[in-house]
């Protein structure tokens, strides 16, 4: 058996360039196969489906075909973020520019943790870094894996610069990585806030942070995961300020709001925090993963600093090779700017805002639609893209029962919140494509599931 061909090199794009003929066949295939937003039959099913087309992962000589068998199992049994009923969770379908470039940190396989690994990337990521950390109105961001890394780093830096005794005080609605990054970091139990209206309450703030001794970690959150709610960030910047806490903003979620003129007022108070979450694999399009998390101060950053003499040697450093081992908490890590900066200088900023303000649109459209139909009960106007409904008069049991018939008949993919006692249905909606009808088809599936037999 010959040597298999590299995807880099002088002969990489011509060894690759069949490969990806034979990928995107597999795909379409698969797409073709599943038929919808999920596969249907659930669980067991399609683990049984995965097996049968695969059979021995690991054989004696290896399969020719192996390539076009794995991807079109994949995607048969995927679930697919373009599809317009499916709209659980916060899972972009990405941008084919996005994707493209992602090919490319593929093949290329650059890793930023030395310069000379990675001398264009590295130079980029500064770029791209900077350019980001300036439009949030900070200064200076590192690449993360997501929302989750970049809330652990943000309350890392945080106890660095305010010691071990840093407490967390944060809203009943914020996102659950925050009180387990206090727990991985040996940080004292955080306090939870009340958010009576699913924000947090800044009067319950100021309370909070005058009765617990400091220092304090104020996290506050723009585009809450169950219902997309901004909290009041400008009266939880005053509030912080009149208590000299430390404030960050969790904005994995609404950050891109940033790019669109009619939604940027939104973020007000953004640049009061010391640190920002972004992740552009949710409301931006990217392929996973593309989080961000910016600083005000770039001194903060210091305590990332370390020393491995086999990636930035002292005297290297002294010559002018750029140490990037200070950049992350990770070792090895792939070019994850290169897709997003393919995105904003494909798109620019109109074309950014344009996607914003179609998905944002899009969830206002459904919000209608439910209030015209009486057979379903809407939760609240949406903030963002995210639209919370449920069946009238329907106990809990049949909202968490018609959400699993729906997804075992791989019919629509929605999620779930539990929200002023009672459980909803979420659809969040990230997809620009999306037209009226299909809003009206994902009703009809509700509706339909919710007032028909179940399932043999």
């Amino acid at each position: 058996m010959s040597t298999p061909p590299l995807a880099s090199g002088p002969h990489g794009p011509g060894a690759l360039r069949p490969l990806l003929h034979t990928v995107l066949d597999a795909l379409q295939d698969g797409t073709r196969a599943r038929g919808g937003p999920l596969p249907a039959g659930g669980p067991d099913k399609t683990a049984a489906h995965l097996r049968d087309a695969v059979g021995d992962l690991l054989p004696e000589h290896g399969d020719p075909d192996a390539l076009r068998t794995l991807v079109t199992a994949v995607a048969a049994g995927s679930a697919d973020p373009a599809d317009p009923l499916c709209a659980a969770h916060l899972h972009c379908p990405p941008l084919a520019v996005a994707t493209a470039a992602d090919l490319a940190a593929s093949a290329l396989n650059p890793s930023l943790d030395s310069w000379d690994q990675a001398p264009a990337a590295s130079a980029l990521e500064t770029l791209l870094t900077r350019t980001l950390a300036r439009h949030a109105g900070l200064t200076d961001a590192l690449v993360t894996t997501g929302g989750t890394e970049s809330n652990h780093l943000a309350l890392l830096l945080a106890r660095e610069a305010h010691g071990a005794g840093l407490r967390l005080v944060h809203g009943a609605n914020a996102h659950h990585s925050l009180p387990r990054a206090a727990w991985l970091l040996g940080l004292p139990d955080p306090v939870a806030v009340p958010a009576p209206a699913g924000t947090l309450d800044p009067a319950a703030l100021d309370a909070a942070l005058t009765h617990l001794p400091g220092p304090h970690l104020v996290a506050a959150t723009a585009g809450t995961t169950d219902a997309g709610l901004i909290d009041p960030l400008p009266d939880i910047a005053d509030v912080c300020a009149a208590h000299a806490a430390r404030l960050h903003i969790d904005a994995s979620y609404a950050g891109p709001l940033l790019f669109s003129p009619t939604h940027r007022a939104r973020l007000d108070g953004l640049d009061a925090a010391h640190t920002v979450t972004l992740d552009l694999h949710k409301l931006g399009w990217q392929p996973i993963a593309a989080g961000l998390l910016a600083v005000r101060d770039p001194a903060d950053l210091t305590p990332l600093h370390l020393d491995a003499d086999y990636l930035n040697a002292p005297d290297d450093t002294a010559a002018g090779i750029p140490d990037l081992l200070g950049r992350s908490l990770r070792t090895s890590r792939r070019p994850d700017t290169l897709k997003i900066a393919a995105t904003l200088k494909t798109l620019g900023r109109r074309g950014l805002a344009t996607l914003v303000d179609q998905v944002l649109a899009h969830a206002q459209t459904l919000a209608d639609l439910v209030t015209a139909e009486p057979r379903l009960d809407l939760y609240d106007r949406p903030t963002l893209s995210t639209v919370l409904l449920r069946p009238a008069h329907a106990p809990d049991t049949t909202v968490a029962e018609l959400r699993r018939r729906l997804i075992t008949d791989g019919r629509a993919v929605l999620g779930r919140a539990h929200l002023d006692g009672r459980l909803w249905l979420k659809a969040t909606l990230l997809n620009p494509h999306t037209r009226p009808a299909d809003l009206t088809l994902l009703l009809d599936r509700i509706l339909e599931r919710t007032e028909g037999p179940a399932p043999a």
